[in-house]
């Protein structure tokens, strides 16, 4: 494959969500051809987290392969582990074009894509044809019309089918783009919901005769009395991880930039700080009991290693590969292999 350094003045020449399907396109082709390399993570130590044993710390996060398409592509990086989606039930278009936007002065991505997929049952035919055997999590979430009373039954769906497919499964109550969504973050909301998930969870642990790990996605945005309220339901139900965080509706660091004020959710290096408080802010408040999964800013090595120094068992790359390409997931496993 050409160096990233040359396709990226390309790639940053079309739109950004043309250029994003080009190179899951891209990805995909190399993948199915067999013309990339047989899936070897990056060398490391590996860690246990959730039960499972991580090739390495180094994780691709949910949103670049929302339905499964690339998975032997993003293999041949190197990563630890991949995760998959958000998927929902049933297809959906997401938000009206244009809604992904580049703020290359802050290395920062904003995106208000509304979970724009092709159903779960297409994103499982995508996984059974895939050669990658490693570590898979496969992120769910609600379809857009779906009353937020009834989220509950979307997020079962979602279990139900990926579960004999995944290595472990993330529910997404904190994107910023489906209305409402974040409301399943409250405390009653999130105890029914979590108690739903927990008890189907635990059928199919019988059924399938495999645990499958459940992870919670939470936002940045969130105060202490949020967290600490989260964290008591993870306890409470004996949720297996969290990811922190999502994308944050914040426009710290990017305000006065082209494209700084779209609607949606901001990611990359801007996000650093504030999804690192939250990493910190859940360690601290889950004492130990459960791992917490760092996502947010990292665009380099010393940003990964700054997560785990916050606490963080495991990190998440997503809008730091759209700057930097493949080299960064080698970056970050040789900054994070002496954690």
């Amino acid at each position: 494959m050409l160096p990233y350094g040359l396709i990226r003045p390309f790639a940053f020449s079309l739109d950004p969500e043309t250029a994003h399907v080009a190179a899951i396109c891209g990805l995909r082709m190399l993948g199915r051809c067999g013309l990339l390399p047989a899936y070897r993570p990056l060398a490391d130590r590996p860690i246990r987290v959730m039960g499972i044993d991580f090739p390495n710390r180094i994780g691709l996060a949910a949103g670049l392969d929302k339905n499964g398409e690339a998975i032997d592509g993003f293999a041949a990086w190197g990563f630890g582990f991949l995760e998959i989606g958000t998927v929902t039930p049933r297809p959906q278009p997401g938000n009206p074009r244009p809604r992904l936007f580049r703020l290359p002065q802050a290395q920062g991505i904003i995106n208000r894509m509304g979970f724009n997929n092709r159903g779960i049952d297409e994103l499982i035919e995508n996984v059974k044809g895939a050669r990658y055997k490693g570590i898979l999590g496969i992120n769910i979430g609600k379809n857009f019309d779906t009353p937020i009373e009834q989220a509950a039954a979307d997020y079962l769906i979602g279990l139900e089918k990926a579960y004999a497919h995944a290595t472990y499964i993330t529910v997404n109550i904190s994107s910023p783009n489906t209305k409402n969504l974040r409301q399943l973050q409250g405390e009653s909301e999130l105890d029914a919901l979590l108690g739903s998930l927990k008890a189907r969870q635990l059928a199919l642990a019988d059924r399938h005769g495999r645990y499958v790990p459940l992870a919670l996605k939470i936002a940045p945005d969130l105060d202490a009395a949020q967290i600490t309220n989260i964290a008591d339901a993870l306890r409470r139900h004996r949720i297996d991880a969290v990811i922190a965080t999502n994308t944050t509706l914040s426009r710290d660091g990017v305000a006065g930039l082209p494209h700084g004020a779209e609607a949606g959710g901001l990611s990359g290096l801007p996000l650093f700080d504030r999804s690192t408080a939250v990493v910190r802010a859940c360690v601290a408040a889950l004492a130990g009991e459960l791992p917490v999964i760092a996502a947010g800013g990292v665009v380099d090595g010393a940003k990964a290693q700054a997560k785990l120094h916050a606490g963080a068992a495991l990190v998440q790359l997503y809008s730091g590969l759209i700057y930097h390409g493949p080299a960064l997931v080698k970056d970050c496993v040789a900054a994070t292999r002496s954690r």
